[in-house]
């Protein structure tokens, strides 16, 4: 599976952006989604997942109410719109896919199997 993120780019704090993921799978309804960050200097973490049937969603306190996780399994997508982003939201954003993922385990990198490349996302002050 190929992981391709994409619409990242600058914005100035309180603005929005809405990443994409597209996968490269006939399965793609069968995975679970996540994306996860690292800013310069930080260790990677967890922003949100969402479980291969669609009906949960995680976030992390830092995004709640303002970051909005969705899937498209016809065109094998997942969105992630940000909204009142915040200069400490600048970092690469990473999205990646588990087979058949669910529960609180999906706030964690080790079970996805597959990971994308990042897109950049930069929250000037």
């Amino acid at each position: 599976v190929q992981l391709q993120a994409s619409g990242g780019g600058l914005v100035q704090a309180g603005g929005s952006l809405r990443l994409s993921c597209a996968a490269s799978t006939r399965s793609f309804s069968s995975y679970a989604m996540g994306w996860f960050r690292q800013a310069p200097g930080k260790e990677r973490e967890f922003v949100t997942a969402i479980d291969w049937s669609g009906r949960s969603t995680y976030y992390a306190d830092s995004v709640k109410g303002r970051f909005t996780f969705s899937r498209d399994n016809a065109k094998n997508t997942v969105y992630l719109q940000m909204n009142s982003l915040k200069p400490e939201g600048t970092a690469v954003y990473y999205c990646a896919a588990e087979f058949r993922g669910w529960g609180t385990s999906l706030m964690g990198m080790d079970p996805y199997d597959y990971w994308g490349p990042g897109t950049l996302v930069t929250v000037s002050s």
